[in-house]
C-alpha cells in the first residue's frame, strides 16, 4: 500500500483501519526529549513494516506520545501495542546508557494505553446510513 489513502485490499475484504494510540511512561516520568522522540519514530516504523501497518502520524511530549496507526485486519491492537512498545524498550536501553531506571522493573512504559478507533468518518455519519437502510417487509 503506497498511498496511506487506499484502501487496504485482501483477498476476501477491503479495510481501512485506524487507530489513535497513546502511551505514557511508567509513572508519567519525563523521559523523552526531542532526539528520543526521533528514536521513537524510527522503532516504531520499524516495528510496524515487521507488522504490515503504517505510522500516518506519530509525535509525543516529555511523557507520553500519540501515534495514529493503519493496520490490517489480522492484527489485534494490543499484540499491535505490545510489539511496539517492546521494540523501543529494547532500543532504548541500547542507545540511551545514560539513562536511570525508571522503575525497579526497568520498565520504560506505563502497562496500560489508550485506543481509540480513528476512520474518516465522524460516528454519526455511518450511524445515519445504517439507519437510513431500508427494511424489507
Amino acid at each position: 500500500m503506497s498511498a496511506h489513502e487506499d484502501y487496504r485490499r485482501g483477498r476476501h475484504s477491503v479495510t481501512r483501519l485506524v487507530v489513535h494510540l497513546v502511551f505514557t511512561t511508567k509513572y508519567r516520568r519525563k523521559v523523552f526529549d526531542g532526539y528520543m522522540i526521533g528514536q521513537l519514530r524510527e522503532a516504531f516504523e520499524s516495528a510496524c513494516e515487521t507488522l504490515d501497518c503504517y505510522i500516518l502520524e506519530f509525535d509525543g511530549e516529555e511523557d507520553h506520545v500519540h501515534l495514529l496507526v493503519e493496520y490490517p485486519p489480522k492484527l489485534s491492537i494490543s499484540v499491535m501495542v505490545n510489539n511496539l512498545k517492546s521494540t523501543f524498550s529494547r532500543r532504548v536501553r541500547f542507545l540511551n546508557t545514560h539513562i536511570p531506571r525508571l522503575s525497579k522493573s526497568a520498565a520504560l512504559w506505563s502497562r496500560s494505553y489508550f485506543a481509540c478507533s480513528a476512520g474518516g468518518a465522524t460516528i454519526e455519519m455511518p450511524k445515519t446510513y445504517v439507519q437510513g437502510q431500508t427494511t424489507p417487509e
